[in-house]
């Protein structure tokens, strides 16, 4: 009976603690930590100081109490001693999950002293979960290279372990670093290790989800769109599955979209808004998209620039969208520019930059580019400040007929060298 009693006595203070949150935050934390501060071993209490502890800690993030909330993560050691070390390696992480992205640096400090005290309490299960939180606090800190070498430490460890679902984690944000910094042969070796680690076992669909998410966007930097988006759409269900507020359903809405613009299938932009699934993320982010659909259809370099303008947060922010609008805007750039040049044999470049709308600098490298690529065939008169096109290749016989006489010279020049180095003496 005592003990039903302390039961719902402890339920109670949790109670009038999560009442207090908001009217009087100081009281619901003194009651948080009345309720972690009790010496107990029975079940319910230990739950009760479980939630105790998770709600402490969100108090703690929601009033801005950073410090607090980093001091609670040591503080809730002498908890964790109680209760599973598995949980306890759950508990910790949720805890470090906590911070917002504007204490990153305090949530990196804080994850590199618990895993500290992991590896000196030898629970290595707590630090390698620690460890590979910290990656990911890397790779979204843009420490990627720093992040590669803690994947390194930890996959030789964790590949005599054998455990496949911590190695398809780890190889998967090694894919990511390494992608990061344009390394894209280790960044495909390890998602293909990555992926052949889920494909024998169980893989949670949240992560096959991100390996899907990762793997198209290697398919969108190799041009291959079409396989690119499959994987979007693949990623893009699966995060919806588990959890329809994901923001990572967000991005991969908008990378699948993407592909779509990049294809050259801007109309196939507005189908897809219309799918069931993809009308609760309506808002600034899918506008910008179908901004830019719009701009590629009308073929508009100017509207194209002031979409980048009106939607910066949602176009410059990702890395994967900027570096492929980036490819975009170069091919409008180069269409706008055959579009101006067509009628003319010869033609101002400041005509052209006035036409086009950029700096005579810009044009002037563009064109040059697109000359030595063989888009169409001219030459840049510097002198007189124009552009003379060529309606075919111009004939090259004369320096057709040089380059095979001096190929046949070097033949010459080579076999006489190789007599006389028979002739001479060693």
């Amino acid at each position: 009976m005592s003990a039903q009693s302390q039961d719902s006595s402890t339920t109670l203070q949790l109670i009038t603690a999560n009442g207090l949150r908001r009217s009087d935050p100081a009281a619901a934390e003194a009651s948080y930590r009345a309720v972690l501060s009790k010496q107990t071993t029975d079940e319910q209490e230990l739950k009760d100081q479980e939630m105790a502890l998770l709600k402490l800690g969100s108090l703690y993030r929601d009033e801005n109490k950073m410090s607090e909330l980093a001091q609670l993560v040591v503080d809730s050691r002498g908890y964790m001693s109680t209760v599973a070390k598995a949980k306890t390696a759950k508990l910790i992480r949720s805890l470090i999950d906590l911070f917002p992205p504007s204490a990153r640096e305090l949530q990196m400090k804080v994850t590199s002293e618990n895993i500290e005290w992991a590896r000196k309490e030898r629970r290595v299960f707590l630090r390698q979960s620690l460890e590979i939180k910290l990656v990911a606090l890397h790779i979204d800190a843009h420490n990627h290279r720093q992040a590669l070498s803690l994947t390194e430490d930890l996959l030789k460890e964790l590949k005599q372990l054998d455990d496949k679902i911590i190695l398809t984690e780890v190889f998967l944000l090694e894919s990511r670093a390494a992608h990061a910094i344009q390394n894209l042969p280790r960044s495909k070796a390890a998602l293909t290790s990555a992926r052949t680690a889920a494909n024998s076992i169980y893989c949670p669909p949240i992560l096959q989800a991100q390996l899907d998410l990762q793997a198209g966007a290697l398919n969108a930097d190799d041009k291959d769109y079409k396989t690119g988006y499959s994987y979007f759409f693949e990623a893009f269900e699966g995060f919806i599955q588990v959890d329809e507020n994901d923001s990572r359903a967000l991005s991969s809405l908008k990378y699948m979209l993407l592909c779509k613009i990049m294809m050259g299938l801007p109309d196939d932009v507005a189908a897809l808004l219309t799918m069931k699934s993809a009308a609760r993320f309506a808002g600034k982010d899918l506008d910008a998209m179908k901004a830019v659909a719009r701009a590629q259809t009308e073929r508009s370099l100017e509207m194209f620039k002031r979409t980048l303008q009106d939607y910066q947060d949602q176009l410059h922010k990702d890395p994967l969208i900027r570096s492929h609008l980036s490819a975009l805007y170069d091919t409008l750039l180069e269409q706008n520019l055959l579009r101006v040049i067509e009628p003319y044999s010869s033609v101002e470049l400041s005509w052209i930059a006035h036409e086009v709308g950029q700096g005579r600098d810009v044009v002037e490298e563009k064109l040059s580019q697109m000359i030595l690529d063989q888009v169409f065939f001219g030459v840049l008169n510097e002198k007189a400040g124009t552009l003379e096109v060529f309606g075919e290749m111009q004939s090259e016989g004369l320096l057709s007929g040089a380059y095979d006489t001096m190929k046949q010279m070097g033949s010459v020049i080579q076999a006489l060298y190789e007599k006389v180095s028979f002739c001479v003496p060693q």
